[in-house]
């Protein structure tokens, strides 16, 4: 839907101006700054901080595999177009080099001169070959005998030897030989003169970690370089000059014609055994690697110099976590945090009875995400249940909700579920999924096509006297019990009889060959989201031309659809005020004179990771209050299976206004800024601190009914013992 320029916009402001739209790749590089940010935070827990390090390293990979890769693919196919911010594909990938080396860099930086130094004084120590014991060096001989020398393949790069193709993210090590007489072996320096290469693939079967004997304490050899102290034995009759650990990461995402596809589940697993043949997109190598050698890697790889990221430190540092495997101790890490069950649910046998009664709000991972598992477990083995309907995007390893639609086949039950097979990285696992719910017997369907089906909507079809009663579960996070207690998300049970017929017309629509309908209550992508938002913001906006109270609060992980930023810059000229909690990518600038002075954007990043999408118009107790799967993206609104579902019930409509925005517009310890440059900065304190995620896992360690929970919402908020307890309390882990 375009705005009607006449009725939203201002005439004196130029909205299609690209100086007012942030880069989308440059956003969302400032967000993992921000990540790397809490790893440099020393009133962190020591392994806290070495797991946001992880993330940062982690979270760049899935950006070269996928956001790099797809600008290089548009500069080889000649693509001119720019972005709303006015950028060519070259123009970004050369800024994205100039923003990445520097943070390669400082993760670098601090492991190297921070984080390590730290880890040895607590008793975990990484070690280097060239600073072994004798003792330490006999236990590495002995390891690398036993067990690695057999799993090495040596790898000759000559005329007769093509370079190997080397598996995205896969570690290895560039060999430079050369041939000595026998009985004349000797060692030359990095930057002599190098003979023939040779390849040595680190294997991922193995432990990164080889455990070493250390007095008083833990010491561990990085794989590589225990494989590198030996090498030599890999190739007798040659010296060896020089070694450097490196890593390629490649162009990950699948190329699928929907419509030429006569089986679409066959045509995604075969695109994901060729996966690991995508083009070259980043090389990281040992910054002791000489010059030639980087030249010869980076011919074979077909990169630029601007490719390549030298690093000091141990490649692949998500590895490094491993770590915290290895040590329990409890001052090394965050407090653990055991969600809580509310006491409606807690003292009833039966989640469908408390459902039939009233609408059920739960916020993870405050909130247990056990109750969606037991949910369905329940419906599974109701005998008055006749049907259940899902959706899945991502779902865990191994899924306990899967499980539950598998036995409620056996049953009786009539189940079908809608899997997407296509969820960036995690379509082998969903593949994986969907062929063991099809032989329970589960109706397995992959959605329509040219579209992802990214809502999350559980149906059950309940017997109930001499009719029939659907309940309905709506979340703003995946069907995953191991991320929903990683990431904040918000879950909706109802037994709304608009609610319900929506759902099930939504599910028609998926699974047959129906005309999407006309939704009571719910907005979904992409037949009427944007437009249902984009009304919803003009309505703010109408409502401060009349010299009405209008206000927007919206929280999301990523703010990048043109059309929706230039109706808020129409909203904030308008007179409304509007407060972004924007966790990822945020492309609208704020703060521009006579565009958008009234926009405010935080973002929080902490323990656990921001995932929620709740948006509320209007002021008292006129506010709409809505939550959503979908993110103001084009690719959500347009497509995407999405849904937004408003939230009715008073008591619960507050819950998320204090909550889960409130909270988030209150912090001064964890969020961050966003400033009319692109910066982030921490945000002022107004009086004592206040940690959102810190007052959230004390008051969900608190039973109470609403109104209670309000009560000591506020007294915790206003507490400024909390706000002291806030600063030093132990951060966590997050992914992007």
């Amino acid at each position: 839907m375009q705005l009607p320029p006449e009725e939203a916009l201002s005439p004196h402001v130029d909205f299609q101006d690209p100086a007012l739209f942030i880069n989308r790749e440059l956003s969302w590089l400032a967000f993992n700054e921000r990540v790397l940010a809490d790893a440099a935070d020393p009133a962190l827990p020591l392994l806290e901080r070495l797991k946001f390090l992880s993330i940062s390293a982690s979270n760049l990979d899935e950006f070269f595999m996928v956001r790099v890769a797809g600008l290089k693919q548009q500069l080889a196919s000649g693509v001119a177009e720019t972005a709303a911010d006015g950028m060519l594909p070259s123009d970004q990938l050369e800024a994205i080099s100039a923003r990445v080396h520097p943070m390669v860099e400082e993760q670098d930086r601090l492991w190297r001169e921070d984080l390590l130094p730290r880890l040895a004084q607590v008793g975990l120590s990484i070690l280097t070959r060239e600073r072994l014991s004798p003792e330490q060096r006999a236990a590495a001989r002995a390891s690398f005998t036993s067990s690695v020398f057999p799993a090495l393949t040596p790898l000759a790069v000559d005329p007769g030897h093509p370079f190997p193709h080397l598996r995205n993210k896969s570690l290895n090590l560039a060999v430079l030989l050369r041939r000595e007489p026998e009985g004349k072996r000797r060692r030359r320096s990095a930057g002599s003169v190098a003979g023939a290469l040779a390849v040595v693939q680190v294997p991922s079967v193995l432990p990164r970690l080889v455990p070493l004997p250390a007095p008083g304490g833990q010491a561990f050899l990085l794989l590589e370089e225990l494989i590198a102290l030996h090498v030599g034995e890999l190739f007798p009759g040659y010296a060896v000059d020089q070694t450097a650990a490196f890593r390629v990461t490649r162009n990950w995402d699948l190329n699928v014609d929907e419509e030429e596809s006569a089986d679409l589940l066959s045509t995604v697993q075969e695109e994901l055994r060729r996966r690991d043949r995508g083009a070259a997109v980043r090389l990281e190598l040992d910054a002791a690697a000489s010059p030639s050698l980087e030249q010869e890697l980076t011919v074979a790889l077909k990169l630029s110099a601007a490719d390549v990221y030298r690093i000091r430190g141990p490649l692949q540092l998500a590895d490094l976590m491993a770590l915290a495997e290895l040590d329990r101790r409890p001052e090394l890490r965050a407090e653990p945090f055991q969600p809580a069950v509310p006491a409606a649910l807690r003292e009833s046998e039966s989640i469908l009875q408390v459902v039939g009664t009233r609408d059920v709000l739960l916020h993870h991972p405050y909130e247990s995400f056990d109750l969606v598992v037991r949910f369905l477990e329940e419906a599974a083995e109701d005998p008055n249940v006749l049907a259940i309907k899902q959706t899945l995007y991502r779902t865990s390893a191994d899924s306990p909700i899967a499980r539950a639609l598998s036995r409620a086949v056996e049953n009786g039950k009539q189940v079908t579920v809608l899997v997407e097979i296509k969820a960036r990285l995690d379509e082998a696992n969903n593949i994986a999924w969907a062929r063991r719910m099809e032989e329970s017997g589960v109706h397995v369907v992959y959605g329509l096509i040219g579209l992802k089906t990214h809502c999350k909507v559980a149906l059950v079809v309940r017997r109930e006297g001499a009719g029939i009663r659907r309940y309905v579960h709506l979340g703003t996070g995946n069907y995953n019990p191991h991320t929903a207690r990683l990431y904040t998300d918000v879950s909706y049970f109802t037994a709304r009889a608009e609610i319900a017929e929506d759902a099930t017309a939504l599910f028609n629509m998926l699974t047959g060959y129906s005309t999407p309908p006309q939704f009571r209550r719910l907005a979904v992508a992409p037949v009427t989201l944007q437009e249902r938002v984009l009304a919803l913001v003009q309505r703010e906006a109408e409502r401060a031309r009349r010299g009405e109270p209008a206000r927007i609060v919206a929280k999301m992980n990523s703010l990048v659809d043109v059309t929706t930023i230039r109706a808020l810059y129409a909203a904030s000229g308008a007179g409304v005020d509007v407060e972004l909690l924007v966790r990822g990518i945020c492309c609208l600038r704020p703060g521009v004179p006579g565009v958008s002075e009234r926009i405010r954007v935080r973002s929080v990043v902490d323990r656990f990771l921001e995932h929620s999408r709740v948006f509320a118009f209007g002021v008292g107790e006129a506010t709409e209050v809505y939550l959503s799967s979908a993110d103001w993206m084009p690719r959500n609104f347009l497509r995407r299976i999405e849904v937004m579902v408003p939230v009715e019930d008073p008591a619960l409509r507050t819950r998320l206004l204090e909550e889960v925005l409130g909270m988030g517009l209150r912090d001064n310890v964890k969020a961050r800024q966003l400033l009319r440059d692109g910066t982030y900065v921490p945000v002022e304190a107004g009086g004592p601190p206040l940690r959102s995620q810190a007052v959230l896992q004390e008051l969900a360690r608190r039973p109470a009914d609403a109104v209670a929970r309000g009560t000591v919402l506020r007294r915790l908020a206003a507490s400024p013992e909390q706000g002291e307890q806030a600063r030093s309390a132990a951060g966590g882990g997050q992914m992007a």
